[in-house]
């Protein structure tokens, strides 16, 4: 069996996708038989606020799971301001593959986690100085996304990531594209087909399954209204100004309730807004940790899935989608293409609205306010499609799969000298997952 290694800036017990994917599926490839090390940075996120017993010293090991966590100091700073985030994110590019080298081990290949793109930076260097291959995983096509989104402008900015962005893809061993419309922008631009691998995002159906929403709200402390959740990251690309718009033509209707949870760089500037707009519906929580969140989804009666109106989400999926299904909760989508395709159309478990209509998205929850009926069609459709094409431990399989073909590929190229075979603990051909 081999020994991989993940190269991130995000891991629990921070909460969000990132974290939630890379995590359960270390886990899994342990139970498979695999030796799995992370190396991360000190919890931060979206702080930028360490915890008490994480603080001091530049280095610390540890495990979850059988998984081993090897974490290292880098400039953490709140997830607030385009600056503040691209420093942390290059911080940790730049000084975990020195800090952390010895302590990480002889991995056999090592999957990078990209955004950031700056986690490029650490996979690169450990991958050349280990003489293994790594795999570079692309959930967010970056700097694309923050140039659409006006966040990056700096013309300078924009082609220097755009070099270290495509040398990553070409030196990779592989690519690993979350979402079909990732995978297809990528073979456009001119990598290899071959070179590049979808497998989507994911959801664990034994954790996340129906629960009775009643019984959830007593747990919780919410009342009977029509709750829509919209649960994650409340930053600049979800277009979430726009619930502010939808709430206020709602409020003729006081049995509507909307609870945005979670952090990101735009929630301040909408709580204020809401406060300063009298929005009374819409309630801001903090978000919980993941083992709370089978809980707070059931009490839900509608879950909310939001991006802004940008040409580059055509290819996105967001995980919050396969949560809600798996849970089987109807899905207000507001995002179009693959998400769109796949969600709304082929597996008919959600309502699809315009992205950053309000006028579309308060009528959407009128009617599955109105038609119980149709939530509870879209609930079931979404749970039945999520269980044959997102779960976690059959995807964690393909994964496997596609790092037996990366490693075999390498090895044929670059075979072990006597000197590596020792120091990876094993002849070569006793490594081969």
């Amino acid at each position: 069996m081999s020994h991989i290694l993940f190269v991130t800036l995000y891991f629990p017990p921070e909460v969000g996708a990132p974290q939630t994917r890379i995590s359960e599926t270390a886990v899994r490839l342990v139970k498979r038989g695999h030796r799995v090390t992370v190396l991360t940075t000190f919890p931060n996120y979206p702080s930028g606020i360490v915890p008490p017993e994480y603080r001091g010293g530049k280095r610390r090991r540890e495990a979850l799971d059988g998984v081993e966590v090897v974490r290292v100091w880098s400039f953490v700073r709140p997830n607030t301001g385009f600056l503040n985030r691209i420093l942390a994110q290059l911080s940790f590019g730049c000084l975990a593959p020195f800090i952390g080298i010895w302590m990480v081990g002889h991995p056999d290949i090592i999957i990078v986690e990209s955004p950031p793109l700056f986690d490029a930076i650490a996979g690169r260097l450990l991958a050349w100085w280990k003489r293994r291959p790594y795999v570079f995983t692309v959930a967010d096509i970056w700097p694309e996304s923050a140039v659409q989104l006006g966040a990056l402008q700096n013309h300078l900015a924009i082609w220097l990531a755009e070099r270290l962005e495509w040398s990553s893809y070409q030196r990779s061993g592989a690519i690993w594209a979350v979402t079909r419309g990732i995978r297809q922008t990528l073979v456009e631009r001119g990598l290899p087909a071959d070179h590049v691998f979808l497998l989507p995002n994911g959801v664990d159906t034994a954790k996340f399954r129906p629960q009775a929403k009643m019984q959830a709200r007593a747990q919780l402390g919410w009342d009977d209204r029509f709750t829509v959740l919209y649960a994650g990251t409340i930053g600049l690309a979800h277009g979430l100004a726009t619930v502010l718009d939808a709430a206020e033509l709602l409020r003729v209707h006081p049995d509507i309730h909307i609870i945005l949870m979670g952090e990101g760089a735009a929630r301040a500037e909408l709580v204020a807004g809401a406060r300063r707009r009298g929005v009374a519906n819409v309630t801001f929580l903090d978000p919980q940790p993941h083992n709370r969140m089978p809980l707070v989804i059931s009490a839900a009666d509608a879950c909310l899935v939001s991006l802004r109106r940008v040409p580059l989400f055509d290819g996105a999926l967001p995980s919050k989608i396969y949560e809600a299904m798996a849970s089987a909760r109807p899905i207000l989508l507001a995002v179009d293409g693959e998400a769109r395709r796949l969600i709304a159309e082929q597996a008919q478990a959600a309502v699809y609205v315009e992205p950053e209509n309000y006028k579309a998205l308060a009528d959407a929850i009128l009617s599955l306010r109105d038609r119980p009926e149709l939530a509870e069609a879209l609930g079931q459709h979404g749970r039945t499609f999520v269980e044959a094409h997102f779960d976690r431990d059959k995807l964690t399989a393909q994964l496997e799969e596609q790092l037996a073909a990366v490693l075999s590929r390498s090895r044929r190229r670059h075979p072990l000298t006597v000197v590596e075979q020792a120091a990876h603990g094993a002849p070569e051909t006793q490594r081969v997952p």
